[in-house]
């Protein structure tokens, strides 16, 4: 069970606070909710009872933030050629909640865009689990989000000229 004022992660949406925890009357249930405010205002509603069933967690410590930043940091994982098979595995790694699988998916992704460019679906799912990804760390870290964003692009754009024979110009060094 959660309180009131925990930072707990809401799969495929982020991470958020709890904000109350009230009893709402719906199609005559009663049952009690987590109000949990995300970024940019928007609340979701989650039933207490399902809560762990649909895969809320706790967010994760400033140690495991560093070991997310690490995947950041290595090379892309193997993914399919198909580009129907790979946004299946990348949304089943998604929805996973894990915030590993998620940084893998960013990171996988953003290599390719890089390398090919993405396909709108793909180009849409990058944003979606960079998001989630940096929701997360943010509340991790306790740091402003625009901070995290450029933590995060950073890493990958070094990883990127490091895996990938490209030499760091001085422009990404800046950055």
């Amino acid at each position: 069970m959660f309180n009131v004022g925990d930072k707990v992660v809401y799969p495929m949406h982020g991470a958020g606070v709890i904000q109350d925890i009230e009893e709402k009357n719906i199609l005559g249930e009663k049952e009690s909710y987590y109000i949990i405010k995300m970024p940019g205002e928007v609340k979701v509603m989650v039933p207490t009872s399902k809560a762990e069933e649909i895969g809320v967690r706790n967010i994760i410590d400033v140690e495991t933030a560093s070991k997310v930043f690490k995947v950041l940091e290595t090379n892309s994982t193997e993914m399919s050629l198909n580009w129907n098979k790979r946004y299946r595995d990348n949304m089943e790694k998604m929805k996973s909640g894990d915030i590993y699988e998620i940084a893998d998916v960013v990171r996988n992704l953003s290599f390719k865009q890089k390398e090919r460019g993405l396909s709108t679906g793909e180009k849409k799912m990058l944003l979606n689990a960079k998001q989630i990804l940096v929701s997360e760390l943010t509340l991790a870290e306790n740091l402003q989000k625009e901070k995290i964003e450029e933590i995060v692009d950073n890493k990958i754009n070094q990883s990127f000229a490091e895996y990938n024979g490209t030499e760091e110009t001085d422009e990404i060094k800046k950055v």
